[in-house]
């Protein structure tokens, strides 16, 4: 398996575990500025890969917490080597807002996960991961679509996923 230039790759996701071993599999792999950009409809395992990501993250260091998805307070931090945002974008109006989040130091800083990075405008990072998440019709399974330069599809190949 291979990325198809532009390093892109489309993987079927048949239940939640499989969203869930998508996330911990990527988990492994990320590290500080990192940004992961999560699209997709609501309901389509954004927040399910999200958590993933982040229980498996804190595991690795003895911690357990509960991770609700960060529609209300638009950000949830997680303390963990090196930090995790959890970002939802959704109820953002201006890319501005972003700024006033400090997301835009995270992006240097820690490992970001964000949900609805339309919200972002110009300050999308150019370097982050792009996750493209669609519902198929039989409303249980789904497809991502990945897509990130050279560099992460070189980490991705680490992984079994490039």
């Amino acid at each position: 398996m291979s990325f198809l230039p532009p390093h892109i790759r489309s993987l079927d996701l048949p239940d939640a575990d499989a969203t869930a071993d998508l996330g911990r599999r990527l988990g492994s792999v990320l590290a500080s500025g990192d940004v992961v950009l999560l699209d997709g409809p609501i309901g389509a395992g954004k927040t399910h890969f999200s958590r993933t990501v982040i229980q498996d993250r804190m595991a690795q260091s003895g911690q357990v917490e509960d991770v609700p998805s960060p529609t209300f307070t638009l950000v949830q931090v997680y303390e963990t080597d090196p930090e995790i945002w959890h970002a939802d974008l959704y109820r953002l109006h201006h890319p501005d807002d972003v700024i006033e989040l400090g997301l835009d130091v995270a992006f240097d800083e820690a490992i970001c996960l964000v949900e609805w990075p339309d919200r972002l405008g110009d300050l999308t990072p150019k370097t982050a991961l792009q996750l493209a998440f669609r519902n198929s019709a039989d409303g249980e399974s789904r497809q991502v679509t990945i897509s990130g330069d050279a560099e992460w599809a070189a980490r991705l190949q680490k992984i079994g996923l490039a």
